[in-house]
């Protein structure tokens, strides 16, 4: 909903493995690379759409789930869609964080 909302798009979700806790965010079209025509010489490995996997890794943190976010794809260097992995790594204890 929040990518709806907030971007106008929304992705597909692809499981990765069997276990669950991996799972990819597939977007057709990124709005945050809409207007970058190419990278600049010398920093391919520049990422303009970060952003989105910091958001993402800190709303997880929010409802108390550390995970990994890293981008596999990106139509900014030549693939076909823009895809984000996620990784879930653990359940953040509760109690550390509740107000006394």
């Amino acid at each position: 909903v929040a990518f709806k909302m907030y971007l106008g798009i929304t992705p597909s979700v692809a499981c990765h493995n069997s276990s669950r806790n991996e799972f990819s965010l597939i977007l057709d079209k990124n709005p945050l690379a809409e207007f970058v025509e190419e990278l600049p010489a010398g920093r391919s490995a520049l990422c303009y759409c970060g952003l989105l996997c910091g958001v993402i890794r800190g709303g997880l943190e929010m409802v108390h789930l550390a995970a990994e976010v890293t981008f596999l794809q990106d139509r900014l260097k030549g693939d076909s869609v823009t895809e984000i992995g996620i990784t879930f790594l653990k359940k953040l204890d509760e109690k550390k964080y509740r107000r006394k």
